[in-house]
């Protein structure tokens, strides 16, 4: 089942949480990790980040440095949301695949 962009922000585990607390700089950009640690949706809110080019912020347990190298690392990626459903699905146990 595909979820449209909006839908996963429901079951994000930060919806509940001040949103200033992942814009942050230095080390306290690491505590802003943390939150995404477990959370449900940390693909599609990554994915969302890469493919949108968002400079700010901690999304999917990446800052914008990291994810800033890793579009270096990879430009030939034209879809992150592809990939890295593809990687999700390819990785999950196959308990978790049935639907």
């Amino acid at each position: 089942m595909e979820t449209n962009q909006t839908d996963w922000r429901i079951s994000a585990f930060c919806r509940d949480t001040d949103p200033d607390g992942l814009f942050v700089r230095g080390a306290e950009q690491n505590r802003a990790k943390l939150v995404c640690m477990g959370c449900p949706v940390r693909t599609e809110c990554l994915s969302e980040a890469l493919d949108n080019r968002i400079d700010f912020g901690v999304w999917g347990g990446m800052t914008e440095r990291e994810r800033r190298a890793l579009l270096r690392r990879r430009p030939d990626v034209v879809s992150w949301r592809e990939l890295l459903e593809s990687a999700k699905r390819q990785y999950e146990p196959a308990e978790q695949r049935v639907s």
